[in-house]
């Protein structure tokens, strides 16, 4: 049975592909985790002749698909020599197939326009479709600027256990500190207590706030934890104003969109509208 300390990323030939598969092998090196790279080839899907040209060396489809994944190997390496790494060349629609190796995974990485060549709008539609459905933890990486920043998790009245937990062991991983908020939200400068919103206003999430705080202090004794109770009448606006210079922004998602395999539409414009990377912790139905 595969271990769960993996970092799974998937690698289609792209910048932004190459920028996730190094953000994840560096990722995996720190927390001494093995990084399965997955490159999903379309070609079966098209055509049969998968071979080589007859007397044309290192020619052919299949070729061609093993040697994106030779380079997006040689992408992770280049990024953190002493990672462990395994690779996969698989034939298909890549969501499928990244969904099933990442179950029980630390966490899927994913670059912001999808794996495979699919077109979305600023946040490719594989990695939408993932974060909406992987059983583990989904990281979509934009850009990586400020790998040294703090972590930032966005909590609801729910306290977002499972979202504080990965951005605690995440913080603590990297020696970055760790700023939890919560967003109040407002019209015309006044709580207008909508769902999600603690019963008590201001008072109630202040009290949510120091809880999330002491237990983020017992689950990383080591990092320097902060608060913020911000006001605003978007969340995602406070929560991305909030991740300015971030190493990486933490967000929960109970799965509240309106499609199935949809996520919450709170989460959906933090992943489009982000500049850095962006954890989405899923909580599934029921739990």
């Amino acid at each position: 049975m595969p271990s769960p300390e993996r970092v799974v990323t998937g690698y289609d030939g792209s910048e932004a592909a190459a920028l996730a598969v190094r953000w994840a092998a560096r990722h995996a090196l720190a927390v001494d985790a093995e990084l399965e790279l997955v490159h999903c080839s379309l070609w079966p899907m098209l055509t049969h002749d998968l071979g080589p040209v007859p007397g044309v060396a290192d020619s052919g489809l299949r070729h061609q698909a093993q040697a994106v994944l030779d380079q997006g190997k040689a992408e992770a390496l280049t990024a953190a020599p002493q990672v462990k790494i395994r690779t996969s060349l698989l034939y298909g629609l890549p969501a499928g197939h990244l969904r099933r190796i990442s179950d029980g995974a630390a966490m899927l990485v994913l670059g912001s326009r999808g794996i495979g060549g699919f077109i979305g709008l600023l946040v490719g539609s594989v990695s939408l479709e993932l974060a909406a459905t992987a059983a583990c933890p989904v990281v979509v990486v934009r850009s990586d600027h400020h790998a040294d920043g703090r972590v930032v998790v966005g909590i609801d009245a729910s306290g977002s256990a499972g979202a504080l937990s990965k951005a605690c062991a995440f913080a603590a991983a990297t020696g970055a500190d760790l700023l939890i908020i919560h967003v109040l939200r407002s019209h015309d400068g006044h709580p207008s207590g909508p769902r999600g919103a603690p019963a008590g206003g201001p008072a109630t999430a202040r009290g949510m706030l120091r809880t999330a705080v002491s237990t983020a202090r017992t689950l990383a004794p080591g990092v320097t934890v902060s608060q913020e109770l911000a006001e605003d009448t978007s969340v995602p606006r406070a929560l991305l104003n909030a991740a300015r210079g971030a190493a990486l922004l933490v967000v929960g998602s109970k799965g509240e969109g309106l499609i199935k395999g949809t996520f919450g539409s709170n989460a959906h414009a933090v992943l489009h509208h982000a500049t850095g990377p962006v954890m989405i912790c899923r909580q599934r139905t029921g739990s």
